[in-house]
């Protein structure tokens, strides 16, 4: 039973809002909308709450062209359906180049490179049925994070190579919105592009206070969080065999945490880390690599 992993980060970080605003001060305006396929929403205590939300609408459209695996001609797509592009989109550039980081902060197991086995799984997921030892490792022969090219000239996959960046594109757009709001003079705006980014804290004093939905709560205040689960998305009705794959071994993570919460000052970052998180065997592995970046922190790791 494959779901969209949208379903996961909505459902996992669960807002706890204190009132939307003093008496006689400009309510909180809530903008819903699509990012990637999936909900999202921006909450904003402006006059102009609505021409301001309309322009970061049009920024997340303008970046599924970029980062989306289901408009046939993103970016994304025309690099996977053609294992090249030239004069990359700066934003795709910079959304690798971060990966890469995250790639060798986490000892390879953050790697974008493992399109080719995910598509695999939901095949064999339509039937009813799991990839074979054999197809796994043939998946996995199709390349990985080291054999990818990529400049301001262009990006070069290695025959039957794929991407997908729903590990990190979700946190990305989060952080280019908040850029773009920023830029205009804007604070205290809390986006969720299924990761939660605040820029500046909540209008009504104090930060934006995210509940989660494993325990426990975070305040947000120009930071970032995200929430990973291995079985959050699954690909077998008997719900044992999760949407985040081991790129070491093609298998979906073993069931060591139930849910995995990251801060961050930026979302992408929040992301990818998250998303790694749930591969890590012990807490001890997780605070290492989220050590290598200033600021990440792990502020939940709820065992399975």
């Amino acid at each position: 039973m494959l779901t969209r992993r949208r379903f996961l980060t909505v459902s996992a970080a669960a807002l706890a809002f204190a009132p939307s605003a003093r008496s006689g001060e400009t309510p909180i305006h809530t903008w819903t909308g699509i990012a990637l396929g999936a909900r999202a929403t921006i909450r904003i205590a402006h006059p102009d709450a609505a021409a301001i939300c309309a322009r970061a609408a049009a920024e997340i459209d303008r970046l599924e062209d970029v980062f989306s695996l289901y408009r046939p001609d993103s970016a994304l797509m025309r690099l996977n359906a053609a294992g090249r592009i030239d004069a990359p989109p700066a934003e795709l550039l910079e959304c690798l180049t971060l990966a890469g980081s995250a790639h060798r902060a986490t000892d390879g197991f953050f790697d974008p490179t493992v399109q080719p086995l995910w598509s695999l799984w939901a095949e064999h997921a339509a039937r009813g049925t799991r990839p074979s030892v054999g197809a796994l490792a043939e998946a996995r022969a199709s390349g990985g994070w080291p054999d990818l090219r990529f400049d301001t000239a262009g990006i070069r996959l290695r025959a039957g190579m794929g991407l997908t960046l729903n590990g990190i594109g979700q946190g990305y757009i989060a952080d280019r919105v908040a850029g773009l709001l920023e830029a205009e003079g804007l604070t205290d705006i809390l986006i969720d592009t299924g990761e939660h980014r605040a820029l500046g804290g909540h209008p009504g004093g104090g930060d934006w206070p995210i509940r989660l939905a494993q325990g426990g709560d975070v305040g947000l205040r120009n930071r970032a969080l995200a929430t990973s689960a291995p079985l959050g998305t699954v690909f077998d009705v008997a719900g044992r065999a999760g949407h985040i794959l081991d790129p070491k071994s093609g298998e979906p993570a073993l069931p060591v945490w139930r849910a995995v919460s990251v801060s961050a000052p930026s979302a992408a970052l929040a992301d990818a880390l998250s998303t790694a998180a749930c591969l890590g065997a012990d807490r001890t592995t997780i605070d290492r690599w989220l050590s290598a970046f200033a600021g990440a922190r792990c502020e939940s790791a709820v065992l399975a």
